[in-house]
């Protein structure tokens, strides 16, 4: 049986001195039937450990439902490294970041009053206890000291940059104690000595480790420098090395310079133990993608998590593995090199729509109805992510009349009688919007889309979390009484009406036909000429679009395909009539700046 120790210097692999080259992978951003394939290349270019977040809200989408199947089935991910031959760093904590929806936090925890999250709150604690006695004793019997190959888990992450409660860390560390974790425990901060202080356990001997991109020997230091503080002694590990970046909409492309990374990897490598962030980075697919928090505007990310990493989205290895291939295999605990496993990629013939219908038309088909005499958040109607439309119908007494609506995120388009008269976004909404009425009862609607919850930072805890309507709209200088709230379910794909009415200028449903006479092969949908909105594919949710860029395709991976024939329903939101559907067989970018890192 494998044993996994944390000397004073060294990490020790049964017995023997052992440096960790792990490479990140999320199981949840790549389809299952592609786990194997990455996995292969991760040990191909040299890493001999994979490091993955366990997300939350994937595996409890709502209070009483536990999801441990297709993309959420750790298990069979965990069995595919082990029979790969790879080791695991697991990362099952409560919160994660990881650019993903909410940090990885269910949207449902917003409906416990007075719940304090990532704090040492018996209200979020309970929540958390009882998660992890779903989640731990699946993955418990691959640890290291039960034969399997996990060699460690994390406590919590980065919460040097969220907060310094010391007796949570410990909460949560007793908790996967309590639940048969007993590998050796982590925490992962910024290299800084603030961050390391607020955020590690080192005075309970759990191993910290930084986070960091680049200046690595700087980085190193100040990770050494924090141990000697505290006059201990362990291996250094940089448990993020960020080897690209994120996007977020309307922002240019990030990118890093390949013989950077190397020169970078090179400097880490000679003193410490690394996990490349990401080795792949996969797909947002759905509504999982985060957002940045700012000030007044948060920014969503894109559905593409590609984050120039060794292996692109789509499973391509770029110039960054070949390179790092060849440096890894001067290090005598990397595993063989080997040549990867590609992709296989395809633009299919561009389509014309079978059918489309307005979303007005068919609303009662594709979602459930809840009527109420004020406006009611998303996660107060159980309906967490995408989209909820508010109609109302009220009475004029003038040609014209004022709305205003309050406390809504974070973005809402505004109908009357089913013509549109503005958008707004999280910096507008409040803001007067002049409504032309009749002298009598006019049809108001309000479709409120959740573009992502933030990831990261002191907004967690913030309000402007919860999405939807809050606060209520207000007509003339009244709170309207009254509400049709439409909660828009896209797995209910299959009962869209599309034998209802058209009308192109407002949000409508496109479905067309793609038959495949051969084996199907990856390919990309270009969304170039589409507005905003998302696709389904055979029912699968692949993502949404939105032709302000920086990224102008979605990624559909080949197992989503089958042959013969294949649905794919475009909800497009702009009022853009679409009258075909292009494929390509390589990504596309808007023209804006690409920006280094």
């Amino acid at each position: 049986m494998t044993t996994f120790e944390i000397g004073n210097k060294d990490f020790l692999l049964n017995g023997k001195p052992f440096k960790i080259i792990s490479g990140a992978v999320h199981y949840f951003r790549i389809v299952p039937e592609y786990w194997y394939k990455t996995l292969y290349n991760l040990k191909a270019m040299g890493c001999n450990t994979v490091e993955t977040y366990v997300a939350w809200n994937v595996h409890q989408p709502k209070p009483n439902e536990f999801n441990f199947s297709k993309r959420a089935d750790l298990v069979k991910f965990l069995q595919t490294a082990k029979e790969l031959g790879l080791y695991v760093i697991l990362r099952p904590t409560p919160y994660i970041c990881a650019e993903w929806e909410f940090g990885g936090l269910p949207a449902w925890l917003l409906n416990i009053p007075n719940i304090r999250l990532r704090q040492n709150d018996p209200l979020f604690l309970a929540e958390v206890e009882r998660y992890f006695a779903k989640l731990l004793p699946l993955v418990a019997p691959y640890q290291t000291t039960q034969g399997g190959n996990i060699l460690m888990m994390q406590i919590e992450n980065e919460y040097g940059s969220f907060g310094n409660d010391k007796n949570y860390l410990r909460a949560i560390r007793d908790l996967m104690q309590k639940n048969g974790i007993n590998v050796p425990l982590f925490t992962s901060d910024g290299a800084w000595q603030n961050a390391l202080e607020a955020g590690a356990l080192i005075e309970d001997d759990i191993l910290p480790t930084g986070n960091f991109g680049s200046r690595s020997n700087q980085n190193l230091d100040e990770l050494q420098r924090y141990f000697d503080n505290h006059h201990k002694s362990y291996p250094l590990m940089c448990m993020e090395f960020w080897d690209g970046w994120f996007n977020r909409w309307k922002e240019p492309v990030i990118t890093r310079d390949a013989q950077d990374l190397v020169n970078c990897t090179k400097e880490l490598l000679d003193r410490a133990s690394i996990n490349f962030y990401m080795f792949q980075g996969g797909t947002n697919f759905g509504f999982w993608n985060g957002c940045s928090a700012r000030l007044d505007t948060d920014l969503p990310q894109v559905t593409s998590y590609d984050y120039d990493a060794p292996v692109r989205e789509w499973g391509e290895p770029s110039e960054k593995y070949y390179l790092l291939q060849k440096l890894l295999a001067t290090y005598p605990d990397a595993s063989p090199i080997s040549e990867p496993i590609l992709p296989e990629i395809t633009a299919y013939p561009t389509l014309v729509p079978n059918k489309s219908v307005s979303l007005f038309s068919t609303l009662s088909t594709i979602s459930q109805r809840v009527d109420s005499p004020y406006t009611q958040t998303m996660e107060t109607l159980g309906h967490y992510y995408g989209y909820l439309l508010y109609r109302a119908k009220p009475t004029a007494y003038s040609g014209e009349i004022k709305l205003r609506i309050y406390q809504c995120r974070d973005r809402v388009q505004v109908f009357n009688d089913q013509q549109k008269v503005a958008t707004q976004y999280q910096h507008e909404i409040g803001n007067d919007i002049m409504l032309q009425t009749p002298n009598g009862a006019f049809q108001l609607d309000l479709l409120v889309e959740n573009m992502g919850r933030v990831n990261y930072g002191g907004k967690l805890l913030a309000p402007t979390q919860h999405k939807g309507i809050g606060a209520g709209a207000v007509l003339d200088l009244h709170f309207h009484t009254g509400w049709e709230q439409y909660l828009i379910d896209f797995e209910r794909y299959d009962q869209i009406d599309f034998n209802g009415c058209t009308d192109p200028k407002t949000p409508s449903f496109y479905q067309f036909t793609l038959t495949i006479d051969d084996e199907p092969k990856d390919t990309f949908i270009d969304t170039q000429e589409l507005g905003k909105g998302v696709v389904l594919v055979n029912g699968e949710n692949i993502g949404r679009y939105w032709n302000e860029g920086p990224t102008c395709y979605l990624y559909v991976p080949a197992p989503l395909l089958k042959q013969g024939k294949n649905e794919i329903i475009v909800f497009e939101t702009e009022g853009v009539e679409i009258t075909q559907l292009k494929f390509s067989d390589k990504p596309i970018y808007k023209k804006l700046d690409t920006k280094d890192l």
